[in-house]
C-alpha cells in the first residue's frame, strides 16, 4: 500500500499553531512527516533545535520523520542552519537546493530530494544514488507520462529509489530573494513585520477578471488553484509510486488525510473533490497540460 506523507509547512504559522498541528498529525494515518522551514529564513518561530525536538517526539509516536531544508540559501546564517540538519544522524534530510545537496553529500548524510530540485532524467538519479540518495520527489510541473518512464528506467537499471508525488495542495512554483508579501504592504524585506503570519494559507493574487491566479507567500509564489490528485491514487499505485505528498493547510487537513487514506485503501470517500479553502481545483500538470487546468473524465 502506498504511503501518505505530510510535506513541510509552506506557510508562516505561529509556534503554537505549528505544535498543535503536529500534535494532531501524530494521530492521523500518515506515515511520513517533513519538518523544517523551507521558504524564508526570517521565519524563526521554531529554531533548528526545536524542529529536532519535535522530530524526536513524532518519531516516538511511530512516524517516519524527514528534516526539510530551505529552498533558497542566501547567507552564512542560512548555511549554519542547514549544517545543523546535515550534521545530525538521526533523520533523513530532504534537500531542496544545490547547497543542501552539496552539504549532505560532503557529510555523508542519506537524503531525499524535494519537489523543488530539478530532476528530469534517470541519469541525474543514478549520480545522486551513488552519493546517498534514498528517494526522490517528482518536480510538480512534471506529469504521469514522465513519471512512468522514470520509474520504468529505474526498475530496468535495478535502482531502488522510491518515488513521491505532490498530490494535494497549492503548488510551490517559484522562489525569489524578494519578499512579495512585504512588497504588498510596501515594507522592506528586512523589516517586514512578519506580515505572513496574517495569511496562514497565503495571500490571494487575482486577475482583473477575478480569477485566482497565484498565492503569494513571502518569497514564494504558489498556484492559485489547489492541486488535487485524489482520483489518481489507484493509477499511481499501479505505476509504482511509493508515497503521495499532502501539503499542510491551516484548516481541514485531518479530513484531507482521512479521505486520501480511504482511497489508498480502496474505499470511496464521502465527498469528492475536497473543497476546504475556497480555491478552484487543478490537475493539469499531471496530464501534461497547463498546470491551472482541471481535467475531468
Amino acid at each position: 500500500m502506498m504511503k501518505l506523507s505530510l510535506g513541510p509547512i509552506l506557510w508562516f504559522w505561529t509556534r503554537q499553531s505549528v505544535l498543535e498541528f503536529y500534535g494532531q498529525a501524530a494521530e492521523w494515518p500518515v506515515d511520513t512527516l517533513y519538518l523544517g522551514e523551507v521558504v524564508c529564513s526570517r521565519r524563526r518561530e521554531l529554531k533548528p533545535g526545536d524542529w529536532l525536538d519535535l522530530a524526536r517526539d513524532l518519531k516516538a509516536c511511530g512516524k517516519e520523520v524527514i528534516l526539510s531544508t530551505l529552498t533558497l540559501i542566501e547567507s552564512e546564517a542560512d548555511l549554519r542552519r542547514l549544517r545543523r540538519f546535515c550534521e545530525q544522524e538521526e533523520f533523513l534530510v530532504e534537500v531542496n537546493d544545490q547547497s543542501a545537496l552539496q552539504v549532505a553529500i560532503r557529510n555523508g548524510i542519506p537524503f531525499v530530494t524535494g519537489p523543488s530540485m530539478n530532476i528530469y532524467n534517470t541519469a541525474t538519479l543514478r549520480v545522486l544514488a551513488s552519493r546517498g540518495l534514498k528517494g526522490w520527489n517528482l518536480p510538480v510541473e512534471l506529469g504521469q507520462e514522465t513519471l512512468g518512464q522514470l520509474i520504468q528506467e529505474l526498475d530496468a537499471a535495478g535502482l531502488h529509489l522510491p518515488a513521491e508525488v505532490f498530490a494535494w495542495g497549492f503548488l510551490p512554483l517559484a522562489w525569489s530573494s524578494r519578499c512579495f508579501t512585504a512588497r504588498h504592504y510596501n515594507l522592506p524585506k528586512d523589516n517586514c513585520g512578519f506580515r505572513c503570519l496574517e495569511h496562514p494559507d497565503g495571500l490571494e493574487l487575482r486577475t482583473r477578471e477575478n480569477q485566482e491566479l497565484f498565492r503569494i507567500n513571502g518569497t514564494s509564489t504558489l498556484s492559485g488553484a489547489r492541486y488535487d490528485l485524489l482520483r489518481e491514487l489507484p493509477a499511481m499505485e499501479r505505476m509504482g509510486v511509493r508515497t503521495v505528498r499532502l501539503s499542510p493547510e491551516h484548516q481541514g487537513m485531518e479530513e484531507v488525510v482521512h479521505r486520501f487514506d480511504q482511497v489508498r485503501r480502496g474505499q470511496v470517500p464521502a465527498v469528492d473533490p475536497l473543497r476546504l479553502v475556497e480555491a478552484p481545483p487543478c490537475n493539469g500538470y499531471w496530464y501534461g497540460k497547463p498546470g491551472m487546468d482541471q481535467i475531468t473524465g
